[in-house]
């Protein structure tokens, strides 16, 4: 079977009402941290749900034997939030991955060019083949910081069917791109927006989000 990228929109409740809390304008910064926070939780539950490995064991109830399943602790995962928008969704990702390591990496656009440039790269030089990578990172727009940050983990090793992108809002650009390089790959996003204005900004989108999320 020939392989595609994924886009999962998971049509649950709190993703759709954080949503709605992250794009409204009159939305105060704090509040506005809250929801991406509340976004990295739910969606990388989505995310979490047929991709982290488990094994199957017995474990004694108060009553009787029985069969169970545990999350396989001898896996390695990965968290790359994707700086500085991307420590928002991280916050609540982690509450979900616990044990996963993390490893910053730090992309800025130019805005004339939309071109971006790396400026801190904390990934090991090589990953085992076998690890588990979830990407946060609030908008796939242009494309042009996710293709980097996939460029800089699948030369590491990592296999692009394990990795897991998680992000607010997706537009057909980046999608475009990654569908292109990566058909293996499977995003999870709150929503997807069908436009990309001039600045390289989603329209409606949520303005920038880094912006949003720290204040500044």
């Amino acid at each position: 079977m020939t392989q595609q990228l994924l886009v999962y929109v998971p049509p649950h409740p709190l993703i759709k009402h954080w949503l709605a809390v992250a794009r409204d304008v009159a939305t105060p910064s704090v509040l506005f941290r809250s929801a991406i926070i509340e976004l990295g939780r739910w969606l990388t539950y989505e995310a979490a749900r047929d991709w982290l490995p488990t094994q199957e064991t017995a474990v004694e109830s108060p009553l009787a034997a029985c069969p169970a399943t545990l999350i396989d602790t001898q896996v390695p995962m990965a968290v790359v939030p994707i700086l500085r928008a991307g420590l928002g969704l991280l916050e609540g990702a982690q509450t979900v991955l616990p044990l996963a390591k993390i490893y910053h990496l730090g992309l800025e656009r130019n805005e004339e060019t939309l071109e971006p440039s790396c400026y801190l790269n904390k990934l090991p030089d090589k990953f085992d083949p076998e690890t588990r990578v979830l990407i946060t990172d609030p908008m796939l727009a242009t494309g042009g910081s996710i293709m980097a940050a996939m460029a800089e983990l699948t030369q590491r090793g990592v296999d692009p069917a394990l990795i897991r992108i998680v992000c607010v809002v997706a537009a057909p650009p980046a999608l475009q791109k990654l569908s292109g390089a990566y058909p293996g790959l499977t995003v999870y996003s709150a929503t997807i927006d069908g436009t990309v204005n001039e600045q390289g900004f989603i329209v409606p989108g949520l303005g920038d989000a880094g912006d949003r999320i720290f204040g500044t």
